[in-house]
């Protein structure tokens, strides 16, 4: 494990919870962080004054470092930035984009910068910018994902950058912990298994449907769109689907059609738990998601399970 890296973000495992928005609340990253991992706050496409309201309620429940994902394509992406800085936050993750044009800001207010990536490329890019590690997410992942599977493209990115790499996508366990560390990542990112937390606020119905989940039960949508999604299926899915396929073969595609589909969905889902037009953001890990458990739980599981493994290495 690279302990640099632990120690600059000042945690006491090398476990970080993905920041998934409506999901990603005080509660969730505050009890992720109190557990000795890194908790994540989920700004989505919230208003500046907003994040910061989530910021300090997070501070009251914790005196332990936690992030905020900035999501660069925000309206409100400057209001956020601003926040972030204002309210010293100590990690903060990105999406959608190069934070290249925020880097100083941040560095200037001490906050550790890791963008999320999804190819080798723009793992390159990120370093060139300044950021100070990635999130190499492949595609077993749930919400927005890339075309590369975890294990072919943490490696790769690993090779190719100096800088931290902490891997995601498809880790539930201390056995994809393990795995993520030996493909060369400092730390592993889990985002599903954290949904089925106690402190997770995401809805009963959300947290039986991953508990139940099966292997074959993600499908990916919006392949079209060029922006996939990976979520569990259910009727709105098999909907967007048959609305993909009828798009796909018109000469002039409607895509106002799928934004109508997926407008509000998540929520839906994390909030009201409808089961049927709900979008259940879910990783292809979900199968081996089997019961709710405290953060505290989850992280010292997932510890036990990978110093197990890997005090204990096979014999060939």
């Amino acid at each position: 494990m690279n302990l640099s890296l632990m120690e600059k973000i000042r945690i006491q495992y090398p476990i970080i919870q993905g920041a998934m928005s409506w999901v990603g609340t005080p509660s969730l990253a505050a009890g992720v962080s109190n557990a000795g991992g890194l908790g994540m706050i989920g700004a989505g496409h919230e208003p500046g004054e907003y994040v910061r309201k989530l910021i300090r309620e997070t501070k009251e429940m914790t005196d332990k470092p936690f992030g905020v994902n900035v999501l660069l394509l925000s309206p409100y992406v400057d209001e956020v930035v601003n926040v972030v800085c204002e309210e010293k936050v100590s990690v903060i993750s990105t999406g959608a984009g190069s934070p290249g044009r925020y880097m100083k800001k941040f560095k200037e207010a001490g906050i550790v910068v890791i963008p999320v990536v999804a190819s080798v490329a723009l793992a390159k890019r990120m370093e060139k910018d300044g950021a100070d590690a990635i999130i190499c997410e492949g595609m077993e992942a749930g919400g927005h994902i890339g075309k590369s599977t975890t294990m072919t493209l943490v490696p790769q990115v690993v090779d190719a950058v100096n800088i931290p790499v902490i891997a995601a996508g498809g880790i539930a366990d201390g056995r994809g912990m393990a795995a993520g560390i030996m493909l060369g990542a400092s730390a592993v990112q889990l985002g599903t298994r954290f949904v089925v937390a106690t402190e997770s606020i995401a809805h009963d119905n959300f947290k039986k449907r991953v508990i139940k989940a099966r292997d074959i039960d993600t499908v990916v949508t919006g392949m079209i769109t060029g922006h996939p999604v990976r979520v569990l299926r259910n009727k709105l899915t098999n909907e967007y689907l048959k609305v993909e396929k009828e798009i796909t073969s018109d000469e002039n595609p409607d895509f106002s059609r799928l934004e109508a589909l997926g407008k509000g969905a998540l929520k839906r889902a994390v909030v009201d738990g409808d089961k049927d037009t709900g979008s259940f953001m879910s990783g292809q890990s979900a199968g081996l998601v089997k019961k709710e458990q405290s953060c505290k739980e989850i992280v010292e599981e997932l510890m036990s399970e990978y110093k197990e493994l890997t005090s204990n290495p096979v014999v060939f």
